[in-house]
């Protein structure tokens, strides 16, 4: 399980937010002992991009394989 604090990639697109597969952002609350989450996104210059309630589905852990991207929002 994910927890609070913890990094969280996201397993799809979510156009009409700006975020895509793949991106990384922060776990600030989890909801039903892990059902839900909210996770915020943020931009290297550290403002917030969004803030999306995702299912446990939606998201997943960081992983020793991951590879960091960047791109423009």
């Amino acid at each position: 399980m994910i927890h609070k604090l913890e990094p969280a990639i996201l397993v799809k697109d979510y156009p009409d937010q700006g975020l895509v597969k793949g991106n990384m952002g922060a776990v600030v609350m989890v909801h039903d002992g892990g059902k839900a989450f909210e996770v915020e996104f943020v931009i290297l210059a550290g403002d917030t991009l969004g803030v999306l309630t995702l299912t446990a589905d939606e998201i997943r852990p960081i992983s020793a394989r991951d590879v960091p991207h960047v791109r423009v929002a």
